[in-house]
């Protein structure tokens, strides 16, 4: 590791073969950490370069790097591991000042950020605890505004540190799924900017190349085909040679088409671990036609991610695509190379071959090639599985898909009804197993659809344009969509359900249709609720629910909402559960649970005087600390902890 500045040395672990020098060592190291934050007088070196937080000048290794796919955002910095333990010394990268400490029970827990003479920020997340004069004043002020979760601003004079002082402890504070630091270099525009590029760290430098994993490719206008099919379709690179890939045999494609990737940069040999690709390139017959290069991310737009990331595909596979195309809402500064939109139209007379490049920070390629052969559009296909069910249908952009099983060979029209209006249509191709057809939703917003005697009904409401305020005014829902809340035209679909227990279900758009900003939401139940501070609303998550919260006002319940979905009002009327970890005289722990609303509020005392008690969500787990470490806990102890329902429960004991 490398040691405070006032030794004025490097490599200093090589002094560990002297005892006495080690003695000498460490005795001017404890004199040195007792003073480092009471005297701020500190001369900043402007050349000074970044070093590695953890352990610097020793092997280090990464669990993340910037700009990879996360499921709400693009990660912001790198995870440095710390071999799933806590507690390793946090050194500051570079000198400056601790202009802000952030302390939360999820996110990114603990923060420390750290300004720089260059106008640079680094960030240390995820810590266990902060060291220094910092650390006493960030209990104080928990202590004076009596909250476990504070946010607090610091000027350049009150706490300095020089680069290589230790700032922190490592940990595995907020939603961290295992214990490591989270580091970001942020710039004055609170830009986050690729550590790996703008910092020297020997300690990670690694010579693996991305690997894909999959090609999707997709159809993106009515007319195109894949494999005589409209649709979207994945594909393995399945063969090797070296650093390339390749799909062994061609894809048949017409039309305008999209492709998107599945890649990973594997961040050492054997490691359980990958970061994402940052620089991804795709040319077509040589002819470059995409290009992606994440170098610095806008903090305030994480949301963003939705427009780069097959967002549907994520919503129901779980799986990660980059989009090797501009979709339509995609603003982001990524494509200043890219010649164009990267949405290919296939060369109807020769075969093309599609070369896609990926890079990682350190320069390490691969690449993956597959050949796109043109194809006429049939009528008869003969690949057809058979359906499941006598008629389903799926949206993708601006295509309604329906597919019905055929009746007879001779019965093979659909109806299609708008505004008391049929339409008769041909399915655009199938077999005896199903029939397709494809309706254009900018020309055509059906009612329903009849094939043989079954029906669909889409309840599509209205098309709603981006980049419009817009106010749907429906018979037991309203929704107000501002300017900035959608991606793309949506084709808002909404269901009333009245379930056999009375209880009523308002379906509101697709949960695979991303929403930019919150949309107001205001519900006209048909039953009479006596809504109480129990009652709220929730979103349906799977088999479970997620609390949105929401209140009633003259007969209608209104809420604001970031997620497409279903919705449901519920009543929880059970408090939160305490269970006892540990209680005497040195610290009080416990697990707290609420099992629907979820955790409010946590308030504990001393004989009446307010306690600190740290929140841990992931684990549910609260524990003590006391203003003053040499006043033993002993007296009246009472915890308290409400629910999003207002149900509190209650733990008291006697600590002797």
């Amino acid at each position: 590791m490398c040691y405070p500045p006032i030794l004025k040395m490097r490599n200093c672990w090589n002094l560990r073969s002297s005892k006495i020098v080690l003695i000498f060592f460490f005795t001017i190291n404890a004199l040195y950490a007792q003073s480092q934050f009471s005297k701020p007088e500190i001369t900043f070196a402007p050349a000074e370069k970044y070093i590695y937080p953890i352990n610097p000048g020793q092997p280090g290794s990464l669990a993340g790097t910037m700009g990879e796919l996360r499921s709400t955002h693009f990660h912001s910095g790198i995870d440095i591991r710390t071999n799933n333990m806590i507690g390793f010394p946090v050194r500051a990268s570079k000198s400056g000042y601790i202009s802000r400490v952030t302390v939360g029970p999820s996110g990114y827990g603990n923060i420390i950020y750290l300004t720089h003479p260059d106008g640079n920020t680094t960030l240390y997340a995820h810590l266990d605890k902060f060291k220094g004069a910092v650390a006493k004043h960030i209990l104080q002020e928990q202590y004076n505004a009596k909250k476990f979760d504070v946010d607090l601003f610091f000027t350049e004079n009150q706490f300095r540190v020089n680069q290589g002082d230790t700032i922190a402890l490592s940990g595995n504070s907020g939603s961290s799924s295992g214990p490591h630091l989270h580091f970001d270099i942020r710039d004055a525009n609170n830009y986050a900017l690729d550590p790996l590029k703008v910092a020297d760290f020997p300690e990670v430098a690694e010579t693996l190349p991305p690997a894909p994993e999959k090609i999707a490719v997709r159809t993106l206008d009515k007319n195109a085909r894949i494999n005589d099919r409209f649709g979207r379709f994945e594909f393995y690179a399945a063969t090797r040679v070296g650093n390339n890939y390749s799909i062994a045999s061609p894809i048949m494609a017409s039309g305008v088409i999209g492709i998107e990737i599945i890649a990973k940069d594997r961040l050492a040999a054997k490691s359980p671990f990958y970061g994402g690709v940052n620089y991804i390139e795709m040319r077509v017959d040589s002819q470059l036609v995409f290009s992606q290069a994440i170098e610095k991310i806008d903090i305030t737009e994480t949301r963003a991610i939705y427009t780069l990331m097959d967002f549907k595909t994520f919503r129901n596979k779980g799986t990660r695509f980059y989009k090797l195309y501009i979709d339509d809402g995609n603003a982001l500064k990524f494509y200043d190379k890219s010649p164009g939109s990267g949405k290919i139209t296939v060369n109807k007379k020769k075969v093309s071959t599609v070369q896609i490049t990926m890079k990682d920070s350190y320069g390490n390629s691969s690449m993956v090639t597959f050949q796109i052969t043109p194809m006429e559009p049939v009528k008869e296909v003969k690949t057809l599985e058979p359906l499941t069910v006598p008629i389903t249908y799926d949206i993708t952009e601006n295509v309604m898909t329906i597919a019905a099983k055929p009746c007879t060979a001779a019965d093979t029209k659909a109806k299609i009804y708008v505004k008391g209006n049929v339409i008769e249509v041909l399915p655009d191709y199938g077999n005896f197993n199903r029939s397709v057809y494809l309706v254009d939703l900018r020309q055509t917003i059906p009612d329903s659809v009849v094939v043989c005697d079954n029906r669909i009904v889409p309840n599509i409401n209205v098309s709603i344009p981006s980049g419009t305020a817009y106010k749907y005014y429906g018979d037991r829902m309203n929704i107000e969509f501002p300017a900035e809340a959608l991606y793309d035209t949506l084709f808002l679909n909404t269901k009333y359900t009245m379930m056999k227990d009375s209880g009523e279900v308002y379906t509101i758009g697709d949960r695979t249709v991303p929403l930019k900003s919150s949309v107001q939401v205001s519900l006209l139940p048909a039953r009479k609720i006596n809504w109480t501070t129990s009652h709220a609303v929730y979103r349906q998550a799977g088999k479970g629910y997620t609390f949105v919260g929401g209140k009633l006002t003259n007969g209608r319940i209104n809420f604001t909402t970031k997620e497409f979905g279903s919705f449901i009002v519920l009543v929880d009327r059970i408090a939160p559960s305490i269970k006892m970890v540990t209680v005497n005289s040195s610290a009080v722990r416990f697990k707290i649970r609420d099992e629907l609303s979820g955790i409010d509020t946590f308030e504990a005392s001393i004989n009446g005087e307010w306690l600190l008690m740290h929140y841990d969500s992931k684990t549910a787990t609260i524990w003590s600390e006391l203003l003053n470490k040499n006043v033993p806990l002993k007296g009246n102890f009472e915890l308290k902890v409400t629910d999003r329902a207002g149900n509190t429960s209650t733990f008291s004991k006697r600590i002797l």
